[in-house]
């Protein structure tokens, strides 16, 4: 069981730091903190380069504290709250990624949750801190924290469409 907690923190956690590194620089393949500012604003966010080093910075913080397995329940709920708002930006496209659908941010954030749920194993830091086995009742907080939190971000920071042509209806395609 430990291996396998090992392999999915570390590739989820990666991946999910990963794509945060992309938002703010031209590593693994991102255009830079420009690149990244210009995709919120393409999404209809205000904030321009704040939201785009604050979700970057988010991404790669709680990507790398999940592969860790450091402070899992809060990770986890950081990893679901990022991994929210891409899947709110995607929601209109259905569920299937090759249409640019949400599937791919809702795997990483069920992946999220149940690391939450498990806890990190005994292969983690947090297992090295004797931490390991958090309470099941932090499955819940992580959720409700990361999920609302996600939503709350997008609420925040979503801006109003001007024109009623680019009004954007969040209802998943058949």
């Amino acid at each position: 069981m430990n291996t396998g907690l090992l392999l999915l923190r570390l590739v989820a956690g990666l991946l999910i730091a990963g794509h945060g590194v992309q938002k703010v620089s031209f590593h693994l393949g991102g255009r830079g903190l420009e690149g990244g500012t210009e995709e919120f604003r393409g999404d209809g966010f205000r904030g321009g380069v704040l939201t785009a080093l604050a979700a970057g910075g988010s991404q790669i913080g709680a990507g790398l504290f999940l592969a860790l397995g450091l402070l899992t329940p809060l990770a986890a709920a950081g990893a679901m709250g990022v991994m929210t708002v891409a899947f709110t930006v995607k929601w209109r496209h259905g569920l299937w990624v090759q249409n640019d659908g949400y599937e791919y941010p809702f795997v990483l954030i069920v992946i999220a949750a149940v690391l939450a749920a498990t806890g990190p194993g005994a292969w983690s830091v947090d297992g090295a801190l004797g931490i390991a086995a958090w309470p099941l009742w932090w499955l819940p907080v992580a959720v409700v924290a990361g999920v609302g939190g996600g939503l709350a971000t997008r609420l925040a920071l979503h801006r109003e469409p001007r024109h009623p042509a680019d009004v954007t209806v969040l209802t998943p395609r058949g």
